[in-house]
């Protein structure tokens, strides 16, 4: 006798189990090709935007002996030779030697630069005086300083070199961090000095 033929059920049952697993493996080959193609996809980052912070202004009045005299917008921390650099320079009358050109400007300074010849300035042009007659504490050189009631050379250096070291005065009060000022030294000072 022959072999008997498997039933035709049994048949579709075997072929249809090997189909589905062809098409398992299809799939997990597709996934698998699709995430290793995503990897190699560079991903675009945006960097967080800083915040772009223009630097303090002061302005200063320039007046005498430069090229262009005028009002001029310098950024905060500028000194005496950047105001004279942005009004174009020394005329040739000029005497430098009348102005301290290390010294930090203050908003609202008016600059005067000294013809040859001409007497130092006073007032509300001489290095640190204010227009009320007190002498400000951010602009105000050795010799200003030393001529405030108790403040001598030594605390007058002292101001100076606190004011390099930390910036700028924001209060009158700051004084007292000042090493050798107390309170009652600040009391004296407190209508003779501006920030």
């Amino acid at each position: 006798m022959g072999a008997r033929a498997a039933p035709t059920g049994r048949r579709l049952s075997i072929g249809a189990a090997v189909t589905l697993v062809i098409v398992a493996a299809a799939a997990t080959v597709s996934i698998g090709i699709v995430r290793s193609g995503l990897d190699a996809v560079p991903i675009e980052t945006v960097p967080d935007a800083a915040p772009s912070v223009a630097p303090a202004a002061v302005y200063v009045h320039v007046s005498g002996e430069v090229a262009e005299p005028g009002l001029y917008r310098l950024d905060d921390g500028a000194r005496v030779v950047d105001a004279v650099s942005a009004a174009g320079g020394f005329t040739d009358a000029a005497t430098p030697e009348g102005i301290n050109l290390a010294r930090l400007v203050s908003d609202g300074e008016q600059l005067h630069v000294p013809a040859e010849g001409e007497a130092p300035p006073v007032g509300t042009d001489a290095p640190g005086a204010s227009a009320d007659g007190t002498i400000n504490l951010n602009t105000a050189d050795l010799a200003a300083l030393d001529t405030l009631p108790r403040v001598g050379p030594a605390i007058a250096q002292r101001i100076l070199d606190w004011r390099d070291e930390h910036g700028r005065f924001t209060s009158v009060d700051d004084l007292l961090a000042v090493p050798g000022i107390g309170e009652k030294m600040l009391a004296a000072l407190r209508d003779l000095v501006t920030v």
